[in-house]
């Protein structure tokens, strides 16, 4: 017989652990479809390892891949850290594509076509967060119910342009108007796709844990997600905290969407984002919602998509896999995050 006992503290060994045991057990529990399609484990994790991290031009694919998790990773992890449910990242960096595309199609000077598509992208990026925010707030509605339908929302109104006003009259593609060589974000490393969003996705998560854990804003919004009641007995106003971390997590899953648009595509396309706001719930995730511990997890993630094609090339194990040891993972994590608030304790069967 067994039961679950509440632990009074968690070693700190073990707050650190969890996310490498979550992966660990999503790659050990995803080796068995491996081996039902027929290939060896240790062949196509080879395979995916060299082809995400194996050389320098692999590395910034893989990189290339991970900037805009990190900025939906953050946005969720900086919405969950209010208990504010944004499940809507997706939407928000579809719509901050879109309303940077407009921007950077206008000619203008390269570094104030950058400048401004960063600044729509965010704005529209906040103003879709704020929509299931203030539903909450106001009216009472589930967030995590209006956040996740406002993402359908979003992307057929972004069906609608590009099979419509954007539809390209020339080859009949549905995809936007380019925006202009001089809004294209610089190419680093030359050769490769690593942008400068790249580096910006990289400082925007030092620049988010401190604002979570050194300013007044981030100590409202921690204690507003542990205790409301207590929060508002303090003296803090928990709708207008709602509303600034809504506002906040949307312009950063907005800016993954800048990204895509100034540094990868130049356009925009109905799969511009293969789930992109989806996995930054993963990330999130596996980061226990710390802003530093975003960056690791976007590029593990970021490490399975790149090294999953290669390795169904190479293997014949459908790429899809990738998409399992992220839900895999996030189940993994979920458990695990069970067992720092309780252990298992063995009660002697009774006569």
């Amino acid at each position: 017989m067994f039961r679950l006992e509440a632990r009074t503290s968690t070693p700190a060994w073990f707050n650190l652990a969890l996310p490498l045991i979550a992966i660990v057990v999503a790659l050990v529990l995803c080796s068995g479809l491996i081996a039902v399609a027929g290939a060896g484990v240790i062949e196509a994790y080879g395979v995916m390892l060299s082809a995400s991290l194996g050389d320098s031009y692999a590395i910034t694919e893989t990189l290339v891949r991970a900037a805009p998790m990190i900025f939906t990773g953050l946005a969720v992890a900086i919405a969950f850290r209010a208990k504010f449910w944004n499940i809507g990242a997706e939407g928000q960096l579809l719509a901050g594509a879109v309303a940077s595309c407009f921007v950077g199609a206008i000619p203008m000077p390269g570094t104030l076509a950058m400048i401004l598509m960063a600044l729509v992208g965010a704005a529209a990026g906040a103003v879709v967060a704020l929509v299931p925010a203030t539903l909450r707030v106001k009216f009472k509605v589930d967030d995590v119910v209006s956040s996740l339908l406002l993402n359908s929302v979003i992307y057929y109104a972004l069906m609608a342009l590009i099979e419509g006003p954007w539809k390209d009259s020339f080859s009949g593609y549905p995809i936007s108007p380019p925006i202009e060589d001089s809004a294209n974000f610089p190419v680093l490393i030359e050769g490769t796709r690593l942008h400068l969003g790249v580096v910006v996705a990289l400082i925007a998560a030092p620049l988010c844990w401190f604002l979570i854990a050194r300013t007044t804003l981030g100590f409202r919004i921690r204690v507003t997600g542990e205790n409301q009641e207590a929060a508002r007995y303090g003296g803090i106003n928990v709708q207008r905290v709602l509303l600034s971390t809504a506002l906040l997590s949307g312009a950063l899953a907005g800016l993954a969407g800048v990204g895509e648009v100034g540094g990868v595509h130049f356009q925009v396309m109905s799969d511009i984002s293969p789930g992109y706001g989806y996995s930054g719930i993963v990330v999130a995730m596996l980061a226990r919602l710390n802003p530093l511990g975003v960056v690791p997890a976007a590029i593990f993630l970021a490490a399975v998509m790149t090294g999953a094609e290669a390795m169904s090339r190479a293997t014949g194990v459908p790429a899809f896999l990738s998409d399992v040891i992220q839900g895999t993972a996030l189940l993994a994590m979920l458990v695990a995050l069970l067992f720092t608030a309780y252990r298992i304790r063995r009660v002697g069967a009774s006569a």
